[in-house]
């Protein structure tokens, strides 16, 4: 009988004693024969091998609402004197291996020395374009963060780095993060591995950041499914000042529908939760799938427009943006 190595604990809607699932949607489970199909049958688009960005140096303290984009999911947010990552990855490499995988086209938007105090992490699911130990040993050396993560990721983290502060939720949990702000752990249409034998063994999520400052959704990967769970997160924690919603990642479209969202479906997102600001992430640093690079950026101007809604209100992030987000 197979058993789980990261987490043990009751049945739920979403875990069945051994692995975690995503209720009334789309199954996210990929095998061999559909690999094959994508790999054989779909065209990727040719990426360039490197896009100039300009890096910037964060303050150290910011006393309203700061969020500056490092690159594919990880971005800098800075609330009321509370300095959060998420899904932190300096690695060249979004791959277990240093020398195969998904290759950096831009340089982070901050390098790794200039980044200011950081407070705690916020990290989503264990996926290797997340979850990135070589990044996660190098915070905790320098900064000895709290690590903020679904059940299961614990085990991991602490596989690599034993002294790591961490701190563990299910869906609807709630983890203190310094100063006033409370991380709250919501629910994503997602699974989970780091292996071929792992899958959806620990749990994914986003999170609805509740600062002094304002509020923050950050999704880390989600599929859109039917929109109830993002109206659901808004009925249960309030629209958010600023969501961070991915945009990347989405072709082929029958392969990746269930898991990552489209420029489309991530304007659906921000209409459902009625945020006040948004900035799509999860594109244009890491090619994992097949979309030319900038084709989300685009997509996303035109779904703005198809909706009526003012482009300025949701930009994609590009690394070493700065967005000082209006709250109140």
């Amino acid at each position: 009988m197979a058993e789980n190595p990261y987490y043990r604990g009751p049945r739920s809607d979403h875990f069945d004693g051994l692995r975690f699932f995503n209720p009334d949607h789309a199954e996210t489970d990929r095998g061999l024969r559909d690999m094959l199909r994508w790999k054989l049958r779909e065209k990727a688009a040719v990426w360039p091998g490197e896009v100039a960005i300009r890096p910037v140096v964060p303050d150290p303290h910011v006393a309203g609402l700061r969020i500056t984009m490092v690159g594919h999911a990880t971005l800098l947010i800075q609330a009321a004197g509370v300095n959060l990552l998420t899904d932190p990855l300096w690695s060249d490499r979004a791959s277990p291996l240093s020398f195969a995988g998904p290759r950096r086209v831009t340089a982070p938007g901050i390098a790794f020395a200039d980044l200011p105090p950081i407070h705690a992490v916020l990290l989503s699911h264990n996926h290797y374009d997340h979850l990135d130990v070589a990044t996660l040993a190098g915070l905790h050396t320098v900064h000895r963060p709290l690590i903020v993560t679904p059940l299961g990721n614990d085990v991991i983290v602490r596989r690599h780095i034993p002294d790591a502060r961490l701190a563990t939720g299910d869906w609807g949990d709630g983890v203190d993060v310094g100063d006033g702000a409370r991380a709250h752990f919501v629910p994503a249409h997602h699974w989970s591995a780091r292996g071929t034998r792992d899958r959806r063994m620990a749990l994914w999520c986003g999170f609805m950041l509740d600062t002094p400052a304002g509020r923050v959704y950050f999704a880390g990967d989600t599929g859109y499914g039917d929109g109830e769970i993002f109206r659901r997160m808004r009925a249960a924690y309030g629209s958010p000042d600023a969501a961070l919603i991915p945009i990347g990642a989405y072709a082929p479209r029958w392969f990746m529908s269930a898991q990552h969202t489209d420029p489309e479906e991530a304007v659906r997102i921000f209409d459902d939760l009625g945020a006040k600001f948004g900035i799509g992430i999860h594109w244009g640093s890491f090619q994992l799938t097949d979309e030319p690079r900038e084709e989300p950026a685009y997509l996303l101007r035109a779904a703005l427009a198809g909706r009526g809604i003012e482009q300025d209100r949701f930009p994609a992030g590009q690394p070493g943006d700065i967005f000082d987000v209006a709250t109140g």
